[in-house]
């Protein structure tokens, strides 16, 4: 106890340099904790993924379509409990900056098949009896200020023209973590116009969600239906829900290599940071820890002062970084929710936190507190702070 108030003491005797310093930890650990967290973000539908549901797309590339039918014979395929299919849509509303995903899908049995989207069984029957009828997430209606019954026009850009959709509901996640940004339409209602058209995307799917009744037989109902179209013009490729997400991501490894790199960079600045300051005060003291060790104290009481002024630094740093850290998700989420719907600090990432306050407080203790504690009384008498 008698330590603890020493090493308090210590910290406010300079009190602008040290409040820098923790001003600088804290800065430090709270960019950390969004760069991880936008991390975890990326893999957010990675995470959100079910083991019982499948994708099946073009075996290509998920650019090309799929036949409407190939539907029919996905569902006689053993252990299959449900197919819906959908559609990238892409359209723009009112500007493109207004980014979202946009699916038309095939009416409440898609939306069926998550469960973690929540609706109504009144706003699912409005959407099928509705073929203009539109469900979006709870966070796109409130960035839209959208209400139910409004008209929402969508500019074509795969698609030729434009679509006018009436909102009939909104859903809202199951967990903090689904994806609440969604705006869903009725495949129907998309094909009707690609047929009148003579679209070449008329009767075609992007891709078919397949529900499957035992998650341990993946590998083989997927092999089974990719079997069934196998040497036809339109070959398929049949994969995890997870699987297919981590396709996505993969494209983007570049940017998540370079966040982690990032991290690790923030966590060596924190650590001069830390360092360079125990450094000066160390320096700075060497003729007072001298006075101490001829009065008796050990060099391991010394090694303990300056290990434990550094570690609360450190921790109030990290205590700092860990209240800070929810406000700036909130701000981070607003700023990026049209690229990242999920932006949620985890409890792990705060658990992360924590051990690397832990951790720089440590090490950037050692080299200043083991030559405090080694040096020569005579040589610390002679220095002069």
């Amino acid at each position: 106890m008698e330590l603890l108030r020493f090493i308090v003491r210590n910290i406010f005797r300079n009190r602008l340099r040290s409040i820098l310093t923790i001003a600088g930890v804290t800065v430090a650990l709270l960019s950390f904790c969004m760069l991880r967290t936008l991390v975890t973000a990326w893999y957010a539908g990675v995470n959100a993924s079910a083991p019982d549901r499948l994708v099946t797309r073009n075996k290509v590339s998920l650019i090309y379509p799929l036949p409407v039918s190939y539907r029919n014979k996905i569902l006689q395929v053993r252990d299959v409990a449900a197919v819906a299919h959908g559609v990238w849509y892409g359209g723009i509303y009112k500007d493109k900056k207004n980014f979202f995903a946009q699916f038309a899908v095939s009416g409440s049995e898609y939306l069926n098949l998550y469960p973690e989207f929540l609706l109504s069984n009144g706003e699912k029957l409005i959407f099928d009896k509705e073929r203009n009828a539109c469900i979006a997430g709870r966070k796109l209606v409130k960035r839209f200020g959208w209400r139910i019954g409004d008209v929402i026009t969508l500019q074509g850009t795969i698609f030729p023209g434009n679509i006018e959709l009436v909102l009939r509901g909104v859903y809202r996640g199951a967990k903090e973590t689904t994806d609440e940004t969604a705006f869903f339409f009725r495949y129907e209602y998309l094909n009707e116009r690609n047929r009148a058209a003579n679209s070449t995307f008329a009767d075609k799917a992007g891709w078919f969600v397949v529900k499957i009744k035992d998650p341990d037989r993946s590998a083989e109902v997927s092999q089974e239906i990719d079997t069934l179209f196998q040497n036809s013009l339109a070959e398929t490729l049949t994969e995890t829900e997870k699987a297919f997400q981590l396709g996505f991501v993969a494209m983007t490894d570049a940017i998540v290599t370079s966040l982690k790199v990032i991290s690790i960079v923030v966590i060596g600045i924190i650590l001069i940071i830390l360092a360079n300051t125990m450094a000066m005060t160390a320096r700075e003291r060497s003729s007072e820890y001298a006075v101490l060790k001829t009065l008796g104290f050990r060099s391991w009481f010394l090694f303990r002062l300056i290990a434990g002024e550094s570690l609360v630094i450190a921790i109030i740093g990290g205590i700092g970084a860990l209240v800070l850290s929810f406000p700036a998700a909130r701000v981070f989420q607003a700023m990026l929710e049209q690229f990242v719907p999920v932006f949620e600090v985890e409890s792990s990432t705060l658990l992360l936190i924590a051990g690397v306050a832990l951790f720089i407080g440590i090490a950037a203790a050692l080299p200043p507190a083991w030559r405090s504690s080694r040096i020569p009384i005579a040589d610390g008498l002679r220095h002069m702070g």
